[in-house]
């Protein structure tokens, strides 16, 4: 019994158990036709203080029974209790459910549990009540302000169970994005040294593109939230779980990118996320010197992306597609690899230019060209602004031969040509000197329609 999960800012879509489409059903006092004055219905709610309070002593009980018998046995719910607690979960969507747990501290109920399961299902569903009850500012602060279960909580990161590990990072994520404790969590983050460590696992090690997703926005809601924390990630060295120094230490840019690259074979619209953290990291003097490092991911990560811009987001035949679904991606993407290219010099050797994406640049400036309506779309402004300084660091350094293939392969025709000048000129005057010189070389013809238009 799986859980979908979804954004963790957006709480109507915080669902708990696929077989609760719906909010469960009334607990048995209200099926039963009892007066509605015999209800103790919580808020304006038609849940029962009395089913809630029954369920969670249940649990109490049979957790505490359980672990005193055999302290290291396996526990498994039966389908009653997990369908019950499936129930909290989805309760614990309510303001009112979740402010009465919280008044029948819940949380301090949950986190006893949690300490003492030996069943991953059980501290899945626990975790995920306590997600629920985080979605709601007055009682995501009470939450917060309880030490223990945030040390608990930052702990389970290090979990083996993949449930768990989503719900756990759905409620961090929750938790930063309150404005009134998010300070008090990237404190402790940053105090707790096991947190680097095991997310890097994570991304590295795990196929579920539901956790790497979840994973990745926790990372980048942390690094856009905390340069520091950002700069400390970036060069830290942690090991495996294992802790054994001899191992080969985990590197942040090298585990995002086993992490990105699992998304791209079957969640290619979650990888937006983690473009946007390779640009947040390309912001900071230690991101760039790792990217530099002749040993470093820099190269890989070059390579990644340019299939990815080539191959997934801007095919030869669906440009107009690309342009408006996928421009956000794109702006990503050229931000990435332009600061990529601009480390290649300490690389052990330059990339070869990529024919096919100087192709897609190319391509874009004409489009930007023949669709001046797209001046009052902001992401697509970006998307050209970009662009345009890109192109502008790749024609720089273009060869004769790369020139050459270009038009062999019908990127640059007369057309294209006058609207990449039109791009590059005249903020980027040296790179349209440069690509007019390889021209001239390569196709004379096209180098003087350049010369016709562009007599300057």
């Amino acid at each position: 019994m799986e859980n979908n999960t979804d954004d963790a800012e957006q709480k109507e879509e915080n669902s708990s158990s696929p077989v609760m489409d719906r909010n469960p059903s009334p607990p048995p006092e209200a099926a039963d036709g009892l007066d509605t004055e015999d209800v103790d219905a919580i808020g304006d709610t038609v849940y029962s203080k009395h089913w809630l309070f029954s369920t969670l002593t249940r649990l109490i009980h049979m957790v505490t029974d359980l672990s005193e018998e055999n302290p290291e046995a396996q526990m498994k719910l039966s389908d009653d209790d997990e369908e019950d607690l499936c129930k909290v979960w989805d309760m614990a969507m309510d303001k009112d459910v979740a402010r009465f747990l919280q008044e029948f501290k819940a949380a301090d109920i949950l986190l006893g549990v949690i300490s003492k399961s030996r069943c991953p299902r059980l501290t899945e569903i626990c975790v995920g009540i306590l997600g629920n009850i985080a979605c709601f500012p007055d009682t995501c602060v009470t939450l917060s302000q309880k030490e223990d279960l945030c040390a608990v909580l930052l702990l389970l990161l290090g979990d083996a169970d993949p449930p768990t590990l989503l719900e756990t990072s759905r409620l961090l994520l929750t938790c930063l994005s309150h404005k009134d404790v998010c300070s008090l969590w990237l404190q402790r983050i940053r105090q707790q040294t096991s947190v680097c460590p095991n997310i890097c696992f994570i991304m590295c090690s795990s196929t579920n593109t539901d956790l790497l997703e979840k994973v990745g926005d926790l990372v980048d809601k942390l690094f856009d939230l905390d340069e520091e924390l950002m700069k400390s990630w970036i060069t830290a060295k942690p090991h495996d779980k294992k802790g054994d120094e001899s191992d080969t230490p985990l590197d942040l840019t090298s585990c995002l990118l086993e992490a990105v690259k699992q998304l791209r074979s079957e969640k290619l619209n979650a990888i937006e996320i983690y473009l946007h953290v390779f640009q947040l990291i390309t912001t900071v003097e230690e991101g760039l010197e790792n990217f530099a490092a002749p040993n470093g991911p820099g190269k890989a990560l070059w390579d990644f992306v340019c299939d990815v811009v080539c191959e997934d987001l801007c095919q030869q035949n669906d440009l107009e597609v690309a342009l408006h679904e996928q421009k956000s991606t794109l702006v990503q993407a050229f931000a990435v690899l332009q600061a990529l290219y601009r480390c290649q010099d300490q690389w052990g050797s330059r990339a070869e230019p990529n024919i096919d994406l100087i192709g897609i640049l190319l391509r874009l400036c004409q489009h930007h060209s023949e669709n001046k309506e797209d001046a009052g779309d902001e992401q697509l402004q970006a998307l050209f602004e970009i662009t345009s300084e890109f192109l502008a660091d790749l024609c720089i350094h273009i060869p004769k031969e790369a020139v050459l293939d270009l038009v062999n392969k019908g990127y640059l025709t007369a057309e294209i040509c006058v609207a990449a000048a039109n791009s590059l000129l005249p903020t980027y005057k040296a790179s349209f000197q440069h690509l007019q010189a390889a021209l001239l070389e390569a196709d004379p013809n096209l180098a003087d329609v350049m010369r016709t238009r562009f007599p300057d």
